[in-house]
């Protein structure tokens, strides 16, 4: 009854999660996943982390039913993840979104919104919403075929929104996509666990899970290393940071002196800090209002009009070094104190108030918001 109430309670909710695949013969071959738990609570956004092959694809595809367990127990959204009518509630986008290609964009959309039984006027709102959102508005008559790399991804995350669900999975999302449109992304999946949704992310490019994620898992040889809060994973007690505004020499050497008095000559270390490359050619779209025609720019204001507010704030601790860390790679560091202007974070949020140019929409009067519309 206990772990029945637990299912019920959580998104995803697993344990002691096995597969093993077999050759023809029926023989073990490979085991995919070894004993592995997973729990995702309503509103997080949930962080899958691994190298390749560590089974990462397996465990989506068990918690969309795509496979079963050899062995444990899952349930999603309270249900099996087979049930039909789970499918209506979780939305998915691929590694590799397979759209046909000899459809326009508009065409896409109302497939799909066909196959998820919405009605016609249903169809026409959202698609016209979801297009402008990820920039694709002139764009909507083009094939799926001409479409490069990035406004395929974009085209998959349109499509993964479409039935407006309590649970998203997205493998991969910002692939393909300039710092710009990775930007708006990952504003966008903040946004949408704000408002009561869950995402389940996967990504190799670790600043982006690092930016967004509250809960994260590694696994590794198909077994979990390590799961938790991503400040509590990624907080190393052994170690200090400062922050202050620039000071006097004589001022910052008094700090010093002090310091060294406990830790020694060799234990501390002073550097101005830098903002990260992703802030400075942020800060610089902004500053210049850039006239760029690139893929991720043209997603820039359609979601940023409803963004302005929420801006977030990164974890100090890089987590590709905790990652390493994880798989035995760890470097040796020292205590950091940084003496110097610290990072106005709110140049994070920069472009939002002079975005790039986007797509201008044919009904450009009213500035909507999918998520609210579609409550």
């Amino acid at each position: 009854m206990a772990l029945e109430t637990d299912q019920a309670q959580r998104v995803v909710y697993g344990r002691g999660l096995t597969k093993t695949f077999r050759d023809f013969w029926g023989r073990k071959k490979v085991a995919a996943l070894d004993d592995v738990d997973i729990e995702i609570e309503q509103g997080q956004i949930f962080g899958l982390l691994g190298p390749n092959g560590a089974g990462k694809s397996t465990l989506i595809k068990l918690i969309l039913g795509h496979l079963f367990p050899t062995s444990g127990r899952i349930s999603v959204l309270g249900k099996d993840p087979r049930d039909v009518e789970n499918k209506h509630r979780i939305g998915y986008l691929p590694e590799r979104s397979q759209l046909y290609k000899q459809l326009t964009a508009e065409e896409t959309l109302r497939y799909f919104g066909e196959l998820l039984g919405l009605n016609k006027e249903q169809i026409e709102k959202r698609s016209e919403q979801l297009l402008e959102m990820v920039g694709l508005t002139n764009a909507k008559r083009r094939k799926i075929g001409e479409f490069s790399h990035g406004m395929g991804r974009r085209m998959g995350l349109a499509q993964a929104l479409l039935n407006d669900p309590e649970f998203l999975i997205l493998d991969e999302p910002t692939a393909g996509l300039d710092p710009v449109g990775c930007r708006e992304v990952k504003d966008l999946i903040l946004t949408l666990s704000k408002r009561g949704k869950t995402v389940l992310l996967t990504s190799h490019l670790l600043a982006d899970v690092e930016d967004v994620c509250d809960q994260l898992m590694l696994v590794y040889g198909g077994k979990q290393r390590a799961a938790g809060a991503t400040r509590d994973l990624l907080h190393d007690r052994g170690r200090m940071r400062l922050e202050f505004p620039r000071v006097s020499d004589k001022t910052l050497g008094a700090v010093e002196q002090v310091l060294k008095g406990e830790l020694g000559e060799l234990k501390l270390e002073v550097a101005t800090p830098s903002e990260s490359l992703e802030q400075f050619f942020l800060k610089s779209v902004a500053a210049n209002n850039a006239e760029t025609e690139t893929a991720g720019a043209k997603m820039g204001t359609g979601v940023a009009d409803f963004l302005q507010d929420e801006a977030y704030e990164a974890p100090k601790i890089e987590l590709d070094e905790q990652l390493l860390g994880q798989l035995g790679e760890e470097k040796p560091k020292a205590p950091v104190v940084a003496a110097g202007p610290a990072v106005d974070t709110a140049a994070l949020g920069a472009l939002n108030e002079n975005p790039a140019p986007a797509p201008v929409a044919e009904d450009d009067g009213v500035k909507r918001s999918l998520l609210d519309d579609l409550k």
